[in-house]
């Protein structure tokens, strides 16, 4: 659908829960500082929006799994990542439903308790973004063979700027062994000659005694 398949709809639907889940929590922590009641309001919905779109995220991950050309180290670490991601969402999931069924009831205690499940959360949203980001730049996982092999092939050729003139690390194709300039030549003759003592003069020019 408009060009996305399910790896593509998964990178797509994993970006937001995750900021949201986090931006959720970072309300949490400034409302139990301050007692501002307006940031804890605005964590209540953030989680909740995070928590379902979180959900997205997993069940889109889940197809994509089934999509993706892997071998076995790949595998691998697809099910850490997997696994990590049920238990971040499992933990949200709860914090979220607990919080829609006692927000308005909650004593200082209970909010507490849920503020320190909810920092558990992030530590295993974390842990999920590191092994997922390790899927896709440690083992190229949602490339297809073909673009691979393509893209090695592109890497190995390497490329130029400025129509060859220099390569991509800042180079360029001017002979390291040119010619000097006999300006340069003349000046350095005269630099040589100020340092021994001696002097010269130029072509043409009339004898004198020193």
């Amino acid at each position: 659908m408009f060009g996305y398949d399910w790896p593509r709809l998964h990178a797509a639907l994993n970006d937001l829960p995750p900021a949201l889940l986090l931006v959720a929590v970072i309300f949490d922590v400034v409302a139990a500082v301050t007692k501002r009641a307006s940031l804890r309001t605005a964590g209540y919905w953030t989680m909740i929006a995070g928590a379902v779109g979180g959900g997205l995220a997993v069940l889109s991950g889940l197809e994509a799994e089934d999509h993706i050309a892997h071998g076995e180290a790949v595998h691998q670490v697809m099910e850490r990542h997997e696994t990590l991601a049920f238990i971040t969402l499992g933990v949200f999931a709860v914090v979220a439903l607990w919080r829609i069924l006692r927000e308005k009831r909650m004593g200082h205690t209970e909010r507490t308790a849920a503020l320190v499940i909810s920092l558990a959360g992030v530590v295993a949203l974390l842990a999920t973004s590191v092994v997922g980001g390790k899927l896709v730049f440690d083992h190229a996982a949602g490339i297809p063979t073909e673009v691979l092999q393509s893209e090695m092939h592109e890497r190995a050729e390497g490329h130029h700027h400025n129509g060859g003139e220099a390569d991509e690390n800042g180079g360029d194709d001017r002979d390291e062994a040119a010619p000097v300039p006999a300006s340069d030549s003349v000046s350095a003759d005269s630099a040589s000659a100020a340092a021994t003592g001696d002097h010269t003069h130029p072509p043409g020019s009339p004898p004198h005694r020193d």
